[in-house]
């Protein structure tokens, strides 16, 4: 639906609404950073940033919902003062983000809930794979089976909220036609 560059009024505007889902975005990890995580496996998180690359992958352009990732994870590395996350984070993020994108063309912008377990696979198989390479040792991927499990759970999650918030945000959008 806004998919199309003159959906919105001028390029500004359409830069402003995406600064502000980046903004979102950075304010869920943030968030998300304060909750403890009940288990201890390493990389185990909701994923609620993830939320936000769903719905800007409804309304916008995969070039676009690229672009508030990599600001998002910046940020993010930049807020926790962490730079080897850095690289965790860009692995599992862009793998999930063209897995997403690929997923919501096929299945034409439905099901969310399965695009968002998806993405959250995609994640953690980049962020294992990262750890691989940083690591040099394929011994991470014993956390695999664990990460497959919470990421099916996380996932739904993520792509149920970001249902929800789509289905919230298609009148509020449309605005700017």
């Amino acid at each position: 639906m806004f998919k199309n560059r003159t959906a919105f009024p001028n390029s500004i505007t359409r830069l402003t609404v995406l600064a502000v889902f980046t903004v979102i975005a950075l304010t869920l990890f943030v968030v998300e950073s304060a909750i403890p995580v009940p288990v201890p496996i390493p990389g185990l998180k909701l994923g609620l940033a993830n939320i936000v690359t769903l719905i800007v992958l409804q309304f916008f352009t995969l070039p676009e919902a690229l672009l508030v990732l990599t600001a998002r994870i910046l940020l993010s590395a930049f807020f926790a003062g962490q730079a080897l996350s850095l690289l965790y984070s860009f692995a599992g993020g862009l793998l999930s983000l063209f897995l997403m994108a690929l997923l919501n063309r096929f299945l034409s912008g439905r099901f969310l809930f399965i695009t968002g377990i998806f993405g959250a696979l995609a994640h953690n198989v980049g962020q294992l794979i990262a750890a691989c390479l940083i690591l040099g040792s394929p011994g991470v991927f014993a956390y695999l089976p664990f990460l497959m499990i919470s990421g099916s759970i996380t996932g739904l999650f993520t792509g149920l909220s970001a249902h929800y918030a789509v289905k919230y945000l298609k009148p509020h959008l449309s605005r700017f036609h």
